[in-house]
C-alpha cells in the first residue's frame, strides 16, 4: 500500500522539557490508525508537528514521500482539531459556509468560492445526510450535527487522509456511535486513511485496524489484534488491564 505519512526518529522537545523522543512510524493508504496514551503523554503534539504546527526537534517527517518542508498539497489532508477550536460553535456562519472554508487551503490568491465550490459543498453535504442543515446557522445546531459539519468541512477538498483529535469527546454515545460508523465507512469505501487520536482505548478497537500507543516515546504500534497478544503492552498495562482493554473490543 502507497506511504501517506512516514515518521523517523521524530523527537520534539518545549525549551528543555522532551515531550516526544524517537518516533517512528507510517500511515499507509487506507489505514484507520487509534492513537492513545495517557494524559501529557504527548498525542496532540505529534499531530501539530505531523501537521507541521511545531517544528520538529529531531528526526524526519515524510507526506506522500516529500520531506514536511518540501510539502504544500495540504489539501491531501483533512485535520479535526481537539474541540473544534479553529472555529467556535458561535460562529455567525452558516453549515455552507463553514464548509465552504475547506475548499480555501487549496487557493491562490483571490480566495473566492466559486460555483463549482458550491457544488462540492452541495455534493459531500449529501453524501453525509445533512444537506437539510445547509442554511441552518452553526450555532442552532447540536454537538452531534456540528461534528458532521466539520467532518463536511475536511472532507470537501477530497483529502487522503483525515486526521482527528479526540473527535467524540462532547459527544452523547449514541452521537458518538454514528459518527465512527460514519469515519468507518468512509475509510472502507473510499479509502481515506484515518488517524484518530482517543483515550478510550477499548471502543477504538471496534473500528481501528491499527494501534499507535504512546507515552513520549512509542509504547506500540501495529495490529489491535497482535496489541492484545503482545508482552510489551502486558508490560506497560498489566496483564489484567490489558486482558479488559481486549476482552471489550471483542
Amino acid at each position: 500500500m502507497p506511504t501517506i505519512i512516514t515518521i523517523k526518529n521524530l523527537s520534539f522537545n518545549y525549551g528543555q522539557t522532551e515531550i516526544l523522543k524517537d518516533i517512528s512510524f507510517a500511515v499507509e493508504s487506507g489505514d484507520f490508525i487509534g492513537l492513545a496514551g495517557p494524559n501529557g503523554a504527548g498525542k496532540t503534539t505529534l499531530i501539530k508537528v505531523i501537521l507541521g504546527l511545531l517544528p520538529i526537534t529531531k528526526g524526519e517527517i515524510e507526506l506522500f514521500d516529500k520531506q514536511q518542508k518540501n510539502f504544500s498539497d495540504w489539501s491531501k489532508i483533512g485535520y479535526l482539531p481537539q474541540k473544534l477550536a479553529t472555529i467556535n460553535s458561535l460562529f455567525p456562519a452558516t453549515v455552507n459556509e463553514v464548509v465552504a472554508l475547506g475548499l480555501l487551503s487549496g487557493k491562490t490568491l483571490p480566495k473566492r468560492i466559486t460555483k463549482n465550490d458550491q457544488k462540492k459543498v452541495g455534493a459531500i453535504l449529501e453524501e453525509l445526510g445533512i444537506s437539510d442543515l445547509k442554511k441552518r446557522m452553526l450555532s442552532e445546531l447540536s454537538g452531534g450535527q456540528q461534528q458532521k459539519v466539520f467532518l463536511a468541512r475536511a472532507l470537501v477538498s477530497s483529502p487522503e487522509i483525515l486526521i482527528f483529535d479526540e473527535p467524540s469527546t462532547a459527544l452523547d454515545p449514541e452521537s458518538r456511535e454514528s459518527f465512527f460508523k460514519l469515519i468507518k465507512k468512509l475509510n472502507e469505501k473510499k479509502g481515506i486513511a484515518i488517524l484518530l487520536i482517543t483515550h478510550d482505548t477499548s471502543y477504538i478497537g471496534k473500528y481501528a485496524n491499527k494501534f499507535l500507543y504512546v507515552d513520549k516515546e512509542l509504547i506500540y504500534f501495529g495490529k489491535f489484534s497482535d496489541f492484545c497478544r503482545s508482552a510489551k503492552m502486558n508490560s506497560y498495562f498489566g496483564k489484567y488491564e490489558q486482558h479488559i482493554i481486549c476482552h471489550q473490543h471483542n
